[in-house]
């Protein structure tokens, strides 16, 4: 019987799920082999509480999926942060309905804002480009110190330090609401036009990032 799940915003109500998100989270990038910001189960408690996440539930009121919205510069940028599924629940396209809801809600709560992310999750990337997302330079994402503080715990700090925070293994990818005034963003190597749907594209590009930037890591499936 398929599985349906209840999609909504979070509230404080659905505190007692947070230390499951977060080691479901760390579990997930373990997995991967990518590294990943730390969060507590009380940032995450927090973020359900100022009505800044998603979260997704069956029926029965089982946990599915979350995310969460943080914005920096003064809200100037907002990155849409920490999306999971539960292992229990993959495969039933949840990833990108959290994800789009996530996206509503940040456009609600902020309009003005560019919306952006770090990923090294092919699917990720998939998701975020049928979103309206590009491809940019790191240089087009928030100077937030504290939001580049966060990626002091991921495996791979070396190598964005090592590049004067200009590049790392993460796609920088960017959501700007100008665009539709026909603002161009500054693009990578990786055109927009060259995205299209075919997920297989994403993770050669993941696989390409990890062999050229730390070729001893091997792209686990």
């Amino acid at each position: 019987m398929k599985t349906e799940f209840i999609i909504r915003e979070a509230t404080a109500a659905d505190v007692h799920h947070a230390a499951t998100i977060v080691v479901e989270i760390e579990e997930s990038a373990k997995i991967r082999g990518t590294g990943i910001a730390k969060r507590t189960p009380e940032y995450v408690s927090g973020k359900m509480t100022e009505g800044k996440a998603v979260i997704a539930l069956t029926k029965e009121g089982v946990w599915a999926g979350f995310c969460y919205i943080e914005a920096w510069s003064h809200a100037k940028y907002v990155a849409n942060s920490g999306l999971i599924v539960s292992r229990e629940f993959r495969g039933h396209g949840l990833a990108k309905k959290i994800k789009a809801a996530t996206f509503d809600l940040s456009r609600t709560k902020y309009p003005e804002a560019k919306i952006f992310g770090l990923t090294t999750g092919a699917a990720v990337m998939k998701i975020n480009s049928e979103l309206g997302y590009k491809p940019v330079v790191y240089a087009e994402l928030t100077d937030d110190q504290k939001f580049w503080n966060g990626c002091q715990s991921c495996v791979n700090y070396d190598i964005l330090t090592s590049k004067n925070r200009q590049g790392c293994i993460c796609t920088a990818m960017l959501y700007n609401p100008k665009w539709e005034e026909n603002q161009k963003p500054k693009r990578t190597k990786w055109k927009s036009r060259e995205l299209g749907k075919d997920l297989s594209l994403f993770e050669r590009w993941v696989k390409f990032k990890k062999n050229v930037l730390r070729p001893e890591a091997k792209v686990k499936k």
